[in-house]
């Protein structure tokens, strides 16, 4: 895939046939020249897609639990939820929903903002090949998944899996992401984690 310029932003564009038959566009951003920093800190923004299932406990009895869609990394097998750099040409919730569109393949309804989390990425520099480590911020918001998408920009790059919310925190890779998923499931109440 070759990237392309669109709307002043480097892309990738993958060329995908809907289920009509005709062809839709789906784009990814790439680079870095439009990521917003403040003091030195790169700003991310994320979600954390769920949506609500009935499923029937050793009782019989239909309960509703919480599940919570985890996407691979794009290099690896690490589970992980969507999130990306915050561009200075969107506000923090378009952010979070076009990481979730790129990376998950889902669009939804945006809660309030979970909170910042600060973490450490571990990036390679192109110029003298080291491994360095880049001072992150993330601002997290829970997304109740209304659409389910069949084909999204990084599908190539990488898989997504439903699990229970209990299920998920403790597959999840970072630390800093079972924090936000353990504090946002807390809100919701011992009733939304499986049986």
């Amino acid at each position: 895939m070759q990237p392309v310029v669109v709307n002043g932003t480097t892309a990738v564009v993958t060329g995908r046939i809907s289920p009509s038959g005709s062809e839709s566009p789906l784009v990814a951003r790439t680079g870095r020249h439009k990521q917003r920093y403040e003091n030195g800190v790169r700003l991310l923004a994320g979600c954390i897609p769920y949506r609500t299932v009935s499923k029937v406990g050793a009782d019989g009895r239909s309960q509703d639990i919480t599940e919570v869609l985890l996407i691979t990394s794009q290099h690896g097998k690490a589970l992980l939820f969507p999130k990306g750099g915050w561009e200075i040409d969107e506000t923090m919730e378009e952010a979070a929903l076009r990481e979730a569109m790129e990376e998950a393949g889902v669009r939804g309804v945006l809660g309030e903002a979970l909170g910042a989390y600060d973490f450490k990425s571990k990036r390679k520099e192109q110029e003298d090949g080291n491994w360095t480590q880049l001072d992150c911020r993330a601002y997290v918001y829970p997304l109740r998944v209304t659409e389910e998408m069949e084909t999204w920009p990084e599908q190539d790059s990488r898989s997504r899996s439903w699990c229970p919310l209990d299920e998920a925190i403790t597959k999840l890779r970072h630390d800093w992401m079972q924090q936000a998923l353990s504090q946002w499931g807390a809100t919701l109440g011992p009733s939304v984690f499986s049986a």
